[in-house]
């Protein structure tokens, strides 16, 4: 049950006593841990295995029990999200016009996989099957910006321009 991670937890006091509250006015309804996880994954932004735990321990039921439904289910992440997330569509007609490449470009422009959260938090990258904008192939969004007809070069300048705006800096 372990997954690979770039990023350690960090819960507050006070996230874990929403968490609590949460559990507590949750715990004997039936079917009580699909609006527990999804409150959860509201207050921390995603259920990492300390999270998990919590709510196991609190419903009195086993680890396995919670990561399973956490895993089952697309709605859940197990891993956090960027305070940017990226988004490449695999869908077939990006794929052949070569999204495959863009995603690759953006994995070695942050240094992490799809699924993975860079470790400052910045980034996130997924993959999609559709955005609905398949006359722009391929097509990568960052939050809700849209970037189509794109090539692998063009990848790291959009990138910057994130990192430009917090006043980051480029690595």
């Amino acid at each position: 049950m372990t997954e690979k991670s770039l990023n350690t937890f960090k819960g507050t006091l006070v996230q874990e006593r929403q968490l609590k509250e949460v559990i507590a006015k949750h715990h004997d309804q039936p079917g009580g841990l699909m609006p527990i996880l999804q409150e959860a994954q509201g207050i921390y932004g995603y259920l990492p295995i300390e999270v998990q735990t919590m709510i196991a321990e609190g419903l009195n039921i086993s680890l396995s029990e919670v990561y399973g439904v956490a895993t089952f289910y697309s709605q859940f992440s197990l891993t956090p999200k960027g305070e940017h997330r990226i988004s490449v569509c695999l869908g077939t007609a990006c794929y052949v016009k070569g999204s495959d490449k863009i995603l690759e470009a953006v994995e070695n422009k942050l240094g992490i996989k799809s699924g993975e959260c860079t470790p400052d938090g910045m980034f996130s990258i997924d993959s999609c099957r559709c955005v609905g904008a398949c006359g722009l192939a391929p097509v990568m969004m960052i939050d809700d910006d849209v970037y189509g007809k794109l090539t692998p070069d063009q990848v790291g300048k959009i990138i910057d321009s994130y990192v430009n705006k917090k006043g980051g800096k480029k690595e």
